[in-house]
């Protein structure tokens, strides 16, 4: 809560929906043997596979916004699962490049379909997925997300750490 406000902050209000949402879709893509983080990586996977590009980790870290090291971990367990294929770039020979395999595409494509449906129910109090107020709530995620955070000022009082 803010000084300026008797209800929860926005910042709060947002981590709530992401627990809730995160949640909702791990229950739901749970039945296909995905987790939530893995049904990110396979859901972008399919989607930038299905304009020719065959991405590398750190390009699919970056297009989904988590950690390199754990877009590394989930690939491992989706290969291992026999949905993704692990192959080295030719051009670079340190970076890994990643493809759904066919069992990995058609599990896919049940889980976006699964996602795409919970979104759906999710949605309805805004009126549903394609709704007005739907696409102005997007809007305004877009917003917040596509705003570099500004680096923390070396001497600023309020980033300073406490001596232990």
């Amino acid at each position: 809560m803010s000084k300026s406000s008797p209800g929860p902050t926005p910042g709060f209000l947002v981590w709530r929906l992401a627990n809730k949402w995160r949640v909702a879709v791990d229950r739901a893509v749970a039945p296909l043997g995905l987790t939530h983080a893995q049904y990110s990586l396979v859901a972008s996977l399919h989607g930038m596979q299905r304009t020719g590009e065959r991405p590398s980790q750190r390009r699919l870290a970056d297009h989904t916004g988590l950690e390199a090291l754990y877009v590394s971990k989930l690939a491992r367990a989706l290969e291992s699962a026999g949905l993704v294929e692990r192959t080295r770039d030719p051009r670079d020979p340190r970076a890994v490049q990643l493809a759904l395999t066919e069992q990995g595409q058609a599990v896919t494509r049940r889980a976006i379909a699964v996602v795409q449906e919970l979104l759906q129910q999710l949605l309805e109090p805004l009126g549903g997925l394609d709704a007005p107020r739907t696409r102005a709530f997007t809007d305004e995620l877009t917003t917040l997300l596509d705003t570099p955070l500004a680096p923390p000022v070396p001497n600023d009082k309020n980033t300073r750490r406490a001596a232990p």
